[in-house]
């Protein structure tokens, strides 16, 4: 791969190639560009130009694959930041390539107009056998030398530039006008082949949207915009599959619409609609499908009177049109409307219809719009013979002059003839059936005679096809020529000839006859309206009296008011739902409407944003235009020049007033041309040159030819008297320089002896000169080998100092490494210490804690003893105070009170005390414990509390921080 260059670089490169005509290497240079890594780095606009300039020379040279491949790979890079790019990159591919189908084409008619040798020679020759093996005009033979490869290569530019722009949302609508493009190129050069690829290709590439819907720029079809663009197309797909009569074409593209449609979330514009039913409405009167034709132009009857706008003249038309076309349904045909998969079901989808039409229902939604009282004067006389009227053997008789001026050829009912006929025979079999059950062949044709259209094979294959589909219950029995109608009673409706008619015919027209059909359907009903007149007369109803009377309609009415009353509330309770289903839809409204208020609000952002970028582009677009008309001028100006340069020199012919519209390129592409039409002079002038001078070669040697036999003797006898000459002199040469060579080594030998001895004597000097050399390089060569061996010893030295410096260098390393280990290590080791006396010294502090809250809690349970002990004090004393004290206890208690009460001081108490422990017993003991708390009055009074217990001081207990605010 060619290394990257600049685009600047590759532009002029590509520009100087293609000014000396070697457009080939340029495009190659071009290519190679393309095919580099860093073209998706290059600046678009840049690239803009050498694209535009690469398109060109691919058009010039007809290369269609290399212009696919650089337009893709173009996308690919422009695609998310200048779309305008791309298009204008499009349109100027598409430009070029017209633009060359339009000089092929003015150059074929130039050579058709000019190619004639003989003005008055009406064919020559050439053309005779040429017409002959090929069956072509001249012009065919020319059209496809020179134009039709040039349709081919534009062809191909449509195809490549859909397929350049598919399946992108941001390339939609440069996608959309390719397309209406290559529509209008089918359309003006008849190209119906290609028109059926094109559809393909569009159909294939919408079928493709789901497949590519996870891609950056997928499609969506949701989008009514987008959407938009899609029914654009496939209705100018529509227009040109009518306008070129291709009609299965055009049935595939209303399918194609249909589907289209029933994505679509709003309803489409009117007008839109009302060329869909127009269309639709030609491709069924080309298929003679009277039937959804006339129904096609009832839709678009509806839609343009909506619509409005019309003068009274078209909507006659208009109107005329529509009543004609369902007069054109034959009476007895029908849809299949019970099978959902069936031709009908299809064809009334794409008519936005719920069932398969009938000429009744045509007729009657026909005649409700007015359509008869503004149809024109001669219709409303058809459709009175046809509908109105009941005259079977003068239907077609009165019915043929009115067919044959509405129907003429200068009119727009001239494609009605045959259905407006089938429906009249349709229409005189209807009547025939109600009349006769048996007719002849012959009556039959002779009625049907006025027809001119119309002859007895006719008759009979259309008689034939009706009863083949159903529409008529007929036999024929050709051994007696007549035709019976049959009337089966069990029959359904629509297998009977009378049975479809009697829905569209007048009420004088259905009491002419009832069917069989309708008397068995209609029996049960007549027997029991006949059963209730015999009861009423047999058995009348009594005479009731007038309180009678009023009772029974007084409680008619009370049973009227019940029934009125619960009909009410059902009614009240109808529109109770109703109302909240109105509000269920109200709110459900709202909602959509916040929603699609949110949507907009966000699209006029986005939208917004876009208009942002579209200015920013714009101005950029705007500077590229001016730089390119700056630089279109410096190219004019230098084309004026080089023109005029030109012009002096004598090599270029142009007027001044052509010389405004052409470039450098153009003005270099005339001299080239102008140089070629002079050397194709000159040839044409030596050729004219070469051949007067052959004629005159050959009259010489025509002249000369009988003299060359004795010229030729006369040579021969001259040639042998010079050989025989130069035979002589070449002897005697040889002989004389014989005898000059011996006379020289004659005279050279005499000083043979000199010339050895200077020889021996010049080779002696030398054989000197060179030993002292020899010794000389001997010496050099020992010199440099002692200097190569100092050399290697000192690069030895060198290498060996080198590789201890590195081995000293790795100790070091190795030693440092060490080092920091040892020094990490230390310091995990003290870090390790740390935390061990930090956690000692923690468990120190919690072992400290916990010895101080089992003091606390030893202070609190000895507290706790002497509050029990107080208590069982307390409650000792209560229970000294409640019993008394036994007289024969101890003679000890009886003088216990005297005694306490003189004592003078503790010491003589505790004296008492412990003479009292000695002499009583240990019962006794325990219970003078107790006396003197209770009985001793001396001491002073202390406080108590409320359950007798004396009250203390409150001490000050240290306690740990954590238990110091807890109660």
């Amino acid at each position: 791969m060619a290394p990257f260059t600049k685009p600047e670089a590759v532009l002029k490169q590509a520009e100087g190639l293609v000014s000396v005509g070697q457009t080939h290497a340029a495009l190659q240079s071009l290519t190679e560009m393309f095919a580099s890594k860093r073209f998706r780095s290059t600046p678009l606009p840049a690239l803009e130009p050498i694209l535009l300039r690469f398109v060109e020379l691919c058009v010039d040279m007809r290369k269609g694959r290399t212009a696919k491949e650089g337009l893709m790979q173009y996308k690919n890079i422009a695609q998310n930041t200048n779309i305008a790019s791309i298009e204008l990159v499009i349109q100027k591919f598409l430009a070029l390539a017209d633009a060359k189908v339009q000089q092929a084409q003015e150059k074929a008619d130039k050579a058709v107009a000019v190619d004639v040798d003989d003005l008055e020679a009406c064919e020559t020759p050439e053309s005779i056998l040429l017409g002959a093996v090929s069956g072509d005009q001249s012009k065919d033979r020319t059209d496809r030398a020179l134009v039709t490869p040039w349709l081919k290569f534009l062809w191909e530019s449509y195809r490549t530039s859909l397929e350049t722009l598919k399946n992108n949302a941001r390339l939609e609508a440069i996608y959309q006008q390719v397309a209406q493009q290559a529509f209008r190129f089918c359309l003006k050069h008849q190209r119906k082949v290609e028109f059926r690829r094109l559809c393909e290709t569009l159909r294939l590439h919408l079928s493709n949207v789901a497949k590519y819907a996870h891609q950056a720029h997928a499609i969506n079809l949701s989008d009514p915009e987008i959407l938009q663009h899609h029914l654009d197309t496939r209705f100018a797909q529509l227009n040109t599959s009518v306008e070129l009569e291709l009609w299965q074409e055009a049935f595939r593209s209303v399918e194609d619409v249909h589907n289209l449609l029933t994505m679509a979330k709003k309803a489409p514009r009117p007008a839109m609609m009302a060329n869909y039913y127009e269309k639709l409405a030609k491709i069924f009167l080309t298929s003679g499908n009277s039937l959804y034709h006339a129904a096609a132009w009832g839709r678009y009857y509806a839609i343009v009177t909506s619509i409005g706008g019309r003068s009274d003249e078209e909507m006659s038309r208009l109107a005329g049109q529509v009543l004609v076309s369902a007069l054109a349904v034959p009476v007895g045909q029908h849809g299949d409307e019970d099978d959902p998969r069936s031709k009908s079901t299809r064809l009334a989808a794409l008519l936005g219809l719920h069932k398969a039409p009938t000429r009744a229902g045509l007729l009657k939604d026909a005649l409700s719009r007015d359509v008869l009282r503004l149809s024109p004067t001669l219709i409303k006389t058809l459709y009175n013979l046809l509908e109105d009227s009941f005259d079977p053997l003068t239907l077609c008789a009165s019915t043929a002059p009115v067919l044959s001026t509405l129907c003429a050829s200068d009119t727009p009912y001239a494609g009605y003839r045959p259905l407006l006929s089938r429906a009249l025979i349709s229409r005189l079999l209807s009547q025939l059936s109600q009349v006769y059950s048996t007719h002849r062949v012959s009556a039959l044709l002779e009625l049907v005679k006025p027809l001119d259209d119309f002859g007895p094979e006719q008759v009979e294959a259309y008689v034939m096809g009706c009863a083949r589909r159903g529409e008529l219950r007929i036999r024929v029995d050709h051994a007696i020529e007549t035709i019976s109608f049959i009337d089966e009673p069990f029959a359904p409706d629509e297998f009977n000839v009378a049975g479809p008619s009697t829905s569209t015919a007048s009420p004088r027209d259905a009491s002419i006859q009832p069917s069989s059909t309708e008397l068995v359907r209609t029996r049960l009903s007549t027997l029991a309206t006949a059963l209730h007149n015999a009861v009423r007369v047999i058995d009348p109803p009594p005479m009731l009296s007038p309180e009678e009377h009023a009772a029974r309609q007084a409680s008619q009415f009370a049973e009227l008011v019940a029934a009125a009353n619960a009909e009410r509330r059902a009614l009240s309770l109808r529109k109770a739902l109703v109302a909240r289903r109105r509000e269920l839809l109200s709110e459900l409204s709202v909602r959509k409407e916040k929603e699609e208020a949110s949507r907009r609000a966000e699209l006029t952002r986005a939208k917004k944003l876009m208009e942002e970028q579209k200015e920013k582009d714009d101005a950029k677009k705007k500077e590229f235009e001016r730089a390119r008309r700056e630089i279109e001028t410096i190219r004019t100006e230098e084309a004026k020049k080089l023109a005029q340069d030109l012009m002096k020199r004598g090599k270029l012919q142009v007027s001044l007033a052509d010389m405004e519209d052409l470039s450098k390129d153009q003005l270099m592409r005339l001299q080239v041309e102008q140089l070629e039409k002079e050397k194709k002079d000159f040839n044409e002038r030596l050729r004219i040159a070469a051949k007067r001078i052959d004629h005159i070669e050959r009259a010489y040697r025509k002249e000369e030819r009988p003299l060359l036999a004795q010229d030729y003797a006369e040579q021969q006898a001259a040639d042998r008297e010079i050989f025989e000459d130069l035979q002589k002199a070449r002897i005697q040469n040889s002989v004389t320089t014989h005898r000059q060579a011996l006379a020289a080594k004659k005279r050279l030998g005499r000083m043979l002896g000199e010339f050895r001895g200077h020889q021996e004597t010049l080779i002696a000097a030398r054989s000197e000169e060179y030993q002292r050399r020899r010794a000389s390089a001997e010496k050099n060569l020992e010199e440099e080998k002692e200097k190569r061996r100092k050399a290697y010893v000192v690069q030895k030295e060198a290498e060996r100092k080198e590789r201890e410096e590195a081995e000293a260098a790795a100790r070091r390393e190795e030693e440092e490494r060490l080092r920091a280990e040892a020094e990490r290590r230390a310091a995990e080791e003290a870090e390790a210490e740390r935390k061990r006396e930090e956690e000692e010294r923690h468990t120190e502090q919690r072992r400290q804690r916990e010895l101080e809250r089992a003091a606390v809690a030893e202070e609190a349970r000895k507290k706790t003893q002497r509050e029990q002990d107080a208590e069982e004090r307390a409650r000792l004393r209560a229970q000294a105070k409640t019993t008394p004290a036994s007289p024969a206890s101890s003679p000890v208690s009886a003088t216990a009170p005297s005694k306490i009460g003189t004592a003078s001081g503790w010491r003589q108490r505790m004296a008492d005390k412990a003479e009292r422990e000695k002499q009583a017993p240990p019962a006794a003991a325990a219970t003078r414990t107790e006396s003197p708390a209770t009985v001793n009055a001396s001491l002073p009074e202390t406080r108590r509390d409320a359950d007798g217990f004396e009250t203390v001081p409150e001490k000050k207990v240290w306690r740990p921080k954590r238990f110091q605010n807890q109660s």
